[in-house]
C-alpha cells in the first residue's frame, strides 16, 4: 500500500510517499482505505515534534480521514 510517511522531523517538505507492506488488523482492530485525508494545524507541529503530543519515527501523520473499512479483526462488532 501507499502512504505518506514521515522519517525525521521537519517542514512537510521532508514527508515521502513510499510503498509499505498491506497491515492486518489485531483484535479489536480495522483497517480503512482511505479515500480522503484532511491536514490540519497540530499535523503541522506533529511532523515537526513541537506538538506536546511526541511520536516515534518513522510514522503516517494525519488522524482526520474518510474511506470505507477494508478488514477488521477478530471482536469488532460495530
Amino acid at each position: 500500500m501507499r502512504a505518506v510517511r514521515c522519517h525525521q522531523y521537519g517542514p512537510p517538505e521532508m514527508l515521502v510517499v513510499e510503498d509499505i507492506p498491506s497491515l492486518i488488523p489485531d483484535a479489536g482492530q480495522v483497517i480503512i482505505s482511505v479515500k480522503a485525508a484532511g491536514v490540519n494545524f497540530p499535523d503541522s507541529l506533529i511532523i515537526q515534534n513541537k506538538y506536546q503530543i511526541k511520536t516515534s519515527l518513522p510514522f503516517s501523520p494525519g488522524g482526520e480521514l474518510a474511506g470505507v473499512i477494508k478488514s477488521v479483526g477478530s471482536g469488532v462488532t460495530k
